[in-house]
């Protein structure tokens, strides 16, 4: 019947990933042996209300499964956590290591020297990013994990209170977010420690210089908002992924979110000091365009042009995230 589905859907939903098929079926067995013995082949719906109101909530049938423990970080969110702070780490290692390789290439002669830096920076790095990631799931349980007024709705619950099962369209695959948080580490690595990589890279036979994008006299001043611009979409991806289906108060997390780093991002590159002023003639000293010729008039308009571009892109694609995702959470 589909009310034990939905009930055995609540339950399986609130613990680890490993486990859920397993206790789907260990659940199943019991229901059915529970109805069996109250009325054979005679099932009803209010006799199966009847054995999931003895059952006990989701939460509580879950509990009872995991077992009562005392913990910074809940076992509902202990698979995500570990999760995310997998994808954390590797992609600081990986993004480090790209950097080293990169500086390497640029620079060989120092490559002891990078090396060292390589080190020092994971030293410094691994353990913020370990206590970033706890401190963030430790909030998210504290503010949304088991609270006494849900403890109270548990005495009240009713089979009748069941969430439906949600539509496989709403469901949000797990490679989703786990690109993107890669995708945003490996990003707020580069810019936190090589941000000057983020440029024209000029060849002649051999690497000779990168002509970089940014003003790197000051940058610095802007780093903290542009970490914080990757922060909040990382925190994004989290929910998403902590989540896992498409709901409207997901896509109200979404458009919030996205509002949030659409004023940071506006704030960084409409700022006068964030691009690099001399870019042009950089490239001219580079030997990449010769002034007063076609591609140079071509590359300075895209250029006077690119903080519009950049805004348009984001702009579509983070409008586009909460339609994607409100279109989503409205199929049954």
């Amino acid at each position: 019947m589909e009310m034990i589905e939905r009930y055995i859907y609540a339950v399986t939903q609130k613990l680890p990933q490993s486990q859920r098929e397993d206790i789907a079926i260990e659940l199943r067995g019991l229901i059915e042996d529970m109805l069996e013995e109250r009325v054979g082949n005679n099932k009803n719906e209010k006799v199966v209300e009847e054995v999931l109101l003895e059952l006990g909530s989701p939460r509580e049938m879950a509990q009872k499964y995991r077992g009562k423990k005392s913990y910074l970080i809940g076992p509902e969110l202990f698979e995500p956590f570990l999760i995310v702070l997998k994808i954390v780490l590797i992609s600081i290692v990986a993004g480090l290591g790209l950097v080293f390789v990169i500086q390497t290439i640029i620079n060989p002669v120092e490559i002891l020297d990078r090396f060292v830096g390589l080190i020092v920076s994971l030293v410094t790095s691994i353990p913020q990013a370990v206590g970033w990631v706890v401190l963030g799931f430790a909030l998210a349980e504290y503010y949304g994990g088991i609270k006494a007024k849900d403890l109270a709705l548990d005495k009240t619950w009713n089979p009748a209170l069941l969430p439906e099962i949600p539509d496989r369209r709403r469901q949000i695959k797990r490679s989703e977010p786990v690109i993107g948080i890669i995708f945003y580490v490996i990003v707020m690595v580069f810019f936190a420690f090589s941000s000057n990589f983020f440029g024209i890279y000029v060849f002649q036979d051999e690497f000779r210089e990168v002509v970089p994008f940014l003003n790197e006299s000051t940058f610095s001043s802007y780093l903290p908002f542009v970490l914080l611009f990757f922060a909040v979409l990382i925190v994004k991806e989290c929910i998403k992924l902590i989540s896992g289906k498409w709901t409207m108060k997901l896509v109200a997390y979404t458009f919030i979110i996205n509002l949030i780093s659409m004023a940071v991002i506006l704030f960084l590159i409409t700022g006068e000091a964030f691009w690099n002023p001399e870019f042009m003639s950089d490239l001219v000293q580079a030997g990449v365009v010769t002034e007063g010729s076609e591609g140079y008039s071509v590359a300075e308009s895209i250029w006077i042009n690119s903080t519009r571009i950049v805004v348009i892109i984001l702009l579509i694609g983070l409008v586009w995230d909460v339609i994607d995702g409100f279109i989503k959470a409205r199929k049954k």
